[in-house]
């Protein structure tokens, strides 16, 4: 199938897609058609910083079909590189609206991560929220490799059409890459920690929060252990800029 072609920014090597949540679920619904399996990252500062100096994980990220910009650090980089973008569109975001559609389609949808039983609740709440969503299966990320083929074949048993990956960034993506051959299912998205929150083990930010773009920072004193993650933000924002003088300077010459 041809898809059509869609604006892209480039944010430290990454390429990510311009594209509100409802485009980005429209894209969804093309790749589907696809002959192959499909991946959608879900790309945030914090792995657009590390694949900078990471080649395959950049490889991997540039392959999918499908890039959106996670966090408000992405959008606010691809603004600053001059790009044109309405919203982030999140993994829980993805989640939440891929489930409706499913729904309102007849998707099968598959839920693959977190602790063990935290998919199925997962799936339980979704089903709540989404009347007539068909749930083909879940199964935990707490697996070594030798269990992985056992894993494979459920997955590609249950036949669904979109499978939900929460393992976590980069983890996600690596997995994904790792055995997209081997999956058939038409769309694999990454979800990071999703699940969690939708089984109701975790909370997310409180709208006034989630408006604000401030979502990091009640995640940051929600967790006070993720500020070692955090602390990638300023070099992010330090290398975006000094890309965007770069550039500027070349435009010049």
């Amino acid at each position: 199938m041809n898809m059509p072609k869609q604006q892209k920014a480039e944010i430290l090597g990454c390429f990510v897609d311009l594209l509100d949540l409802e485009q980005a679920v429209e894209t969804i619904r093309n790749l589907r058609e696809c002959h192959d399996t499909q991946m959608v990252v879900t790309l945030n500062a914090e792995i657009a910083y590390a694949a900078r100096d990471n080649r395959q994980l950049q490889a991997i990220i540039n392959s999918a079909g499908l890039v959106t910009a996670d966090g408000i650090g992405v959008v606010w980089a691809v603004r600053t590189m001059g790009g044109q973008i309405k919203q982030r569109v999140t993994g829980i975001e993805l989640v939440y609206r891929v489930s409706e559609e499913a729904a309102r389609e007849g998707w099968r949808i598959f839920l693959l991560g977190s602790a063990p039983g935290i998919a199925e609740k997962a799936a339980d709440g979704l089903c709540s929220l989404y009347p007539g969503l068909k749930v083909a299966g879940s199964e935990h990320g707490y697996h070594g490799s030798k269990e992985m083929p056992a894993v494979i074949s459920k997955i590609n048993e249950a036949r669904p059409d979109i499978l939900m990956v929460a393992l976590g960034a980069p983890r996600q993506e690596y997995w994904i890459s790792e055995h997209q051959a081997e999956l058939e299912v038409p769309v694999c998205i990454g979800v990071g920690g999703s699940f969690d929150v939708i089984a109701g083990e975790k909370k997310r930010a409180p709208e006034i929060f989630i408006k604000l773009n401030l979502e990091w920072l009640y995640r940051l004193l929600s967790e006070p252990a993720r500020i070692k993650r955090q602390v990638v933000l300023p070099l992010f924002v330090f290398q975006v800029l000094k890309n965007k003088y770069m550039h500027r300077n070349k435009g010049d010459e």
